[in-house]
C-alpha cells in the first residue's frame, strides 16, 4: 500500500450519482468495507463530461457532489473527476485500488474504461443494487407526470415553471375532479 505504516487503504470509486439514491449509497458502503481502514475517495463526474458521454442530468455537478459528500461512507469527494482514470490521476491522489461493479463499462472508444486498472490488479468489484437506478426513477416520474404536475401546481408552481399549457392545466384539473391517482404502495418493494 502506498500509505506505509498507517495501514490506510485508499479506495477510489466514481460515478455520475444523479438523483442520489440507496443504490449509490450501497455502492459506496461496499467499497468502504472492501478492506479494513479504508479512506474512500469518490469521484463525481462533471456536467460537461457527463452530458457529452451519457446525456442530460437532472442534478448539476455541485448538487451531485454535495449528495455524495453527505453520505457517511464517503471520506473525500473529487468533482469533477476524469471520465477515464489515468495512472497520473491515481498517483496524484495516492489511490491503492479502484472499485466499481465488474460489468465492463464501455465509453470513449473503450470496451471497458477500467481495463488498465484491472491489468494492474488494482480493481475491486462491487455489486450493483438491482431494482433501482436513476433511469428507473426518471421513468417512474415520467409515467406519472400528470400526478406530479398536479401536485406541484397545488404547491404553488406556475404553469410556465412546469412547461404546461393553459389547456393542459385545465384538463388536469377536470380530470382530478373525476379520477383518483393510482397508488404506488403495491409497487414499492420492502427495503431491507
Amino acid at each position: 500500500m502506498s500509505n506505509g505504516a498507517s495501514n490506510i487503504v485508499r479506495i477510489y470509486v466514481d460515478g455520475v450519482y444523479d438523483m442520489f439514491h440507496f443504490g449509490h449509497a450501497q455502492q459506496l458502503e461496499q467499497a468502504k468495507k472492501l478492506r479494513p481502514n479504508v479512506h474512500l475517495i469518490v469521484g463525481v463526474a462533471g456536467d460537461a463530461e457527463t452530458i457529452k458521454h451519457k446525456g442530460v442530468v437532472v442534478m448539476n455537478e455541485k448538487e451531485r457532489a454535495l449528495c455524495v459528500k453527505h453520505c457517511k461512507w464517503a471520506d473525500e469527494v473529487i468533482c469533477p473527476c476524469p471520465w477515464i482514470i489515468t495512472q497520473e490521476f491515481m498517483d496524484k491522489h495516492r489511490i491503492d485500488y479502484v472499485a466499481h461493479d465488474d460489468i465492463p463499462y464501455g465509453s470513449v472508444g473503450e470496451d471497458d474504461i477500467y481495463t488498465f486498472v484491472k491489468k494492474q490488479g488494482k480493481f475491486l468489484a462491487t455489486q450493483r443494487t438491482e431494482g433501482v437506478s436513476t433511469s428507473d426513477l426518471i421513468t417512474r416520474i415520467l409515467k406519472d407526470r400528470e400526478v406530479y404536475i398536479q401536485r406541484n401546481l397545488k404547491r404553488g408552481a406556475t404553469r410556465d415553471e412546469l412547461n404546461v399549457s393553459w389547456f393542459h392545466e385545465f384538463w388536469l384539473n377536470l380530470k382530478a375532479k373525476f379520477c383518483t391517482p393510482r397508488s404506488h404502495v403495491a409497487q414499492n418493494k420492502k427495503i431491507e
